[in-house]
């Protein structure tokens, strides 16, 4: 006998009512997932600085600097240093452009540079004669003497050496020996960055007797590097114990027999800077580089005073208005569903910088395409109205890893593009 045909199930009010309900969860959570367009135009400022661009002729890719934000900048930095009267030392890695640097030097007041590779080195010796010049690394001792070979015994006593161990130290105790000239070396302290140098007062006072020891050898003073401060949970407790254990340091050297008083006691950094000057400090000057150009890896709040003032401009080769994923188009429908900054398609001449798109705003790299040096692709949502020669606008990440890679800096000064300054020839 067959079956009997089941009966046809019939759903209550309240079964009614939580499906109904599930319906409108399951598409509130599929809305929540959406992301929100960020699309739009470029303000007034990028739009002065594209006609700036268009008007002087430049249509490929361009690192540009704002003077009238440089000079800002370096106004913000002498009034947060005013009250403490500390001197500043210009770090060059961070504005690698002889102009740069000098504009930076002249704004500051100041002769002190921060080196941190031999080519870079030489180049300041030679257009700083008078600079007093601190490598912010320790160099292989085979460049350090390469270096001092090819140099006066004038131009080698401008220099500080790094030094961050024992083996350094006897190494350009020898480099020292080897030129029969005196060698000026500063000694890396651990003040909680943990990246090298000695880290504790004990090996240090070991290293300054280790440095008496040899009469060809002078000892300069201390650089203790604190950017660590502003990432950890409480900055303010790390820089104290940043400034606790530089102390203990000082004192390490007066317990050696060596009077700190007339030595460099160099600190700080761009994302520190500021609390020296405001907290105080036992050092006695402060480097500073990216922050006269505030990269966005400086987007911090001891230098909010700041302003970004170097851009990557980059014209649009193509402009696609739906963007379609290759060999998967079928997903694109879907992706720019969740996601409606990926509907355009923009391909830019160059790329795979280290740099963050901010105009046109909305701008996005796209993980699933992949990344190009040579057609980067950006997209955007509807609201994004770029065309091909337009320029896409991108803020440096870091200043030293990106200044080298464009050739002349187009120099802006808010209306128009007054000047090209050459950067440094290319070294790591």
């Amino acid at each position: 006998m067959a079956d009997a045909p089941a009966k046809p199930r019939r759903f209550g009010r309240r079964a009614m009512i939580v499906g109904g309900a599930a319906v409108v969860a399951g598409g509130i959570g599929v809305a929540a997932l959406r992301k929100g367009d960020q699309g739009g135009a470029h303000d007034a400022y990028f739009l002065r600085l594209s006609k700036a661009l268009r008007d002087a002729g430049i249509a490929h890719p361009v690192l540009v600097v704002d003077r009238t934000r440089l000079d800002h900048n370096i106004a913000a930095a002498r009034k947060v240093l005013a009250p403490s009267r500390l001197p500043l030392r210009v770090v060059v890695k961070s504005l690698p452009a002889p102009q740069l640097i000098g504009h930076v030097m002249a704004g500051m007041g100041t002769n002190r540079l921060m080196v941190f590779n031999g080519a870079m080195l030489a180049d300041m010796a030679r257009l700083h004669p008078d600079a007093d010049l601190l490598l912010g690394k320790p160099l292989p001792a085979l460049e350090a003497a390469a270096f001092l070979r090819n140099q006066s015994a004038e131009a080698g006593a401008k220099v500080q050496w790094l030094i961050d161990t024992p083996e350094r130290l006897a190494q350009y105790a020898e480099i020292a020996r080897g030129i029969a000239r005196p060698v000026r070396v500063a000694l890396e302290i651990d003040v909680g960055l943990h990246r090298g140098g000695f880290p504790d007062p004990e090996s240090l006072a070991k290293a300054v007797a280790q440095a008496r020891a040899n009469p060809l050898l002078s000892l300069s003073g201390l650089m203790g590097y604190d950017p660590h401060v502003m990432k950890m949970p409480n900055p303010d407790a790390a820089y104290a114990e940043a400034q606790d254990r530089y102390r203990k340091s000082i004192a390490s050297l007066r317990s050696a027999g060596t009077d700190p008083a007339g030595l460099t006691l160099n600190g700080a950094g761009s994302p520190t800077y500021a609390l020296h000057a405001g907290k105080g400090t036992v050092a006695n000057e402060v480097s500073v580089g990216s922050a006269f150009v505030k990269p966005v890896d400086f987007d911090v709040s001891t230098l909010e005073p700041h302003l970004p003032a170097a851009f990557i401009a980059t014209p649009v080769i193509k402009a696609q208005q739906r963007f379609r994923l290759p060999g998967y188009e079928w997903l694109s429908g879907p992706i720019n569903f969740f996601d409606p900054n990926t509907e355009k398609g923009f391909f830019v001449y160059g790329g795979h910088w280290l740099a963050t798109p901010v105009s046109p705003p909305g701008l996005e790299y796209n993980g699933l395409f992949g990344r190009s040096s040579n057609q980067e692709l950006l997209t955007g949502s509807a609201r994004v109205a770029l065309h091909p020669d337009d320029y896409v606008f991108l803020r440096p990440n870091q200043s030293e890893a990106l200044f080298l890679q464009f050739g002349d800096i187009a120099l802006f000064d808010g209306q128009r593009i007054v000047d090209r300054w050459p950067t440094l020839p290319v070294s790591a």
